[in-house]
């Protein structure tokens, strides 16, 4: 779910308790002609980070637990 250069990546791991979820949170942007990643942010993406782990764990609730 990318928002604003913000990403979201919500990983499915498969346990002998059934299945379980990591979320992974990414920033894109410019650098020069290159795009790249990264994991930092700043000021003006917190509210947006948090929204993002809201709805990431939204979505992770509704799962099926097996």
């Amino acid at each position: 779910m990318p928002l604003n250069g913000l990403k979201a990546t919500i990983w499915k791991n498969d346990t002998e308790k059934g299945p379980r979820y990591n979320t992974t949170f990414t920033r894109s942007y410019k650098d020069g002609e290159e795009w790249k990643t990264t994991d930092n942010y700043g000021r003006e993406d917190l509210l947006l980070l948090a929204y993002m782990a809201k709805e990431a764990f939204t979505w992770i609730a509704k799962q099926p637990t097996k």
